[in-house]
């Protein structure tokens, strides 16, 4: 009984495995949290794949917003140039 609840407690479901993969993604985990999804992704294929997706999906967006925000601020560049240029013809 005591080993069927260890197990339970160390070994997490898909859904909470994949709760705490997204959680990462926004905040740090606590060492147990690490260590239920290291022993969670070690053995389970799926989760382990859900999660090197969930870190490549990140990237990308992380990269387009960055990429936002410059375009942003050149537009608002551009902008200031156009006046100053108004005002000196």
């Amino acid at each position: 009984m005591i080993k069927k609840k260890m197990t339970h407690a160390v070994l997490l479901s898909c859904k909470k495995a994949s709760a705490l993969i997204d959680k990462k993604s926004v905040l740090e985990l606590s060492w147990i949290e690490r260590t239920q999804l290291h022993w969670h992704t070690s053995i389970c294929d799926g989760c382990r794949f859900y999660e090197k997706q969930s870190v490549i999906l990140n990237n990308v967006l992380l990269h387009h917003l960055r990429l936002s925000e410059n375009e942003t601020f050149a537009i608002v560049q551009n902008q200031e140039l156009k006046e100053k240029i108004a005002t000196k013809l």
